[in-house]
């Protein structure tokens, strides 16, 4: 019987994006129906670097395609960049079943789902891509997603504080923006695959909640301060919004979080 995490580890070394989306449904169902072990207390190689495509190319932030809504050209792109975005969360997810050991069984479901999820919704954007003419590595793709991984990769407390309550919670404040313009640019298609996204996307950050502050109970800190610390720490310039504050808040924001967000302190 295949072990969860060596199989994630498995998965996420895997650079062939048909291989790996067939690799993480795979794990899933195994997983439901018992078959697969979990070593949760096993110490694993940790992963550098995913396996990636050779395409899109990895370019910096300033030189990505420019994205629109008007052209179909500009949809294009925009979409391109929303496939690369969850094409990252799913190794992202998987790096947290790998990475981190001697959590609770139920960790690694979690991240697990997520995981298949993430697959799911890039499946439904490249469907999108291929309607509008274009395919997952047609355009230039940002070169930073995997930097926060790499920042919070000592310690699950960071992984979960930074990652699913910074990184994924910034796309629950966008994406509502996103839909109007595609709407309003006749692409119900797209807003309506953004509207399966965001639903669960709201459940992935409650995940990093729920940990989060499981981790801050184990050690005794105090989710909100420690929130807070790690903030100044990797993001000295602040936050800034708008602010997605209902999705926030059943993502697992608290009512304190959430006043000092639209106070903005954090």
């Amino acid at each position: 019987m295949n072990d969860l995490r060596q199989t994630a580890r498995s998965c996420l070394l895997k650079s062939d994006v048909d291989e790996k989306l067939q690799a993480v449904r795979a794990m899933s169902v195994k997983w439901q129906l018992g078959q697969c072990s979990l070593d949760a207390a096993a110490q694993l190689p940790p992963v550098d670097y995913p396996g990636l495509p050779d395409k899109p190319e990895l370019v910096e932030g300033t030189k990505v395609s420019r994205r629109g809504f008007v052209s179909v050209h500009g949809r294009k792109v925009m979409m391109h960049a929303i496939a690369h975005i969850e094409f990252n969360a799913i190794n992202l997810a998987l790096d947290a079943m790998c990475r981190f050991a001697g959590m609770p069984e139920e960790y690694y479901a979690d991240w697990l789902q997520i995981a298949a999820e993430e697959a799911y919704h890039f499946e439904l954007i490249r469907a999108n891509l291929h309607h509008l003419g274009a395919e997952y590595g047609d355009f230039s793709a940002h070169a930073g997603l995997w930097d926060m991984c790499e920042k919070t990769a000592a310690d699950v407390l960071d992984r979960m504080a930074l990652v699913p309550r910074v990184l994924e919670a910034r796309g629950l404040d966008v994406t509502p923006g996103i839909q109007a313009k595609l709407l309003h640019a006749g692409d119900a298609n797209a807003a309506g695959i953004l509207d399966i996204i965001l639903r669960d996307e709201v459940g992935h950050v409650a995940i990093g909640s729920r940990w989060f502050r499981y981790i801050c109970e184990q050690r005794d800190l105090d989710p909100t301060s420690t929130f807070f610390t790690l903030l100044k720490k990797h993001y000295p310039k602040g936050l800034f919004g708008p602010y997605n504050l209902e999705a926030r808040r059943q993502a697992g924001f608290s009512e304190g979080e959430m006043e000092m967000l639209t106070r903005g302190e954090l």
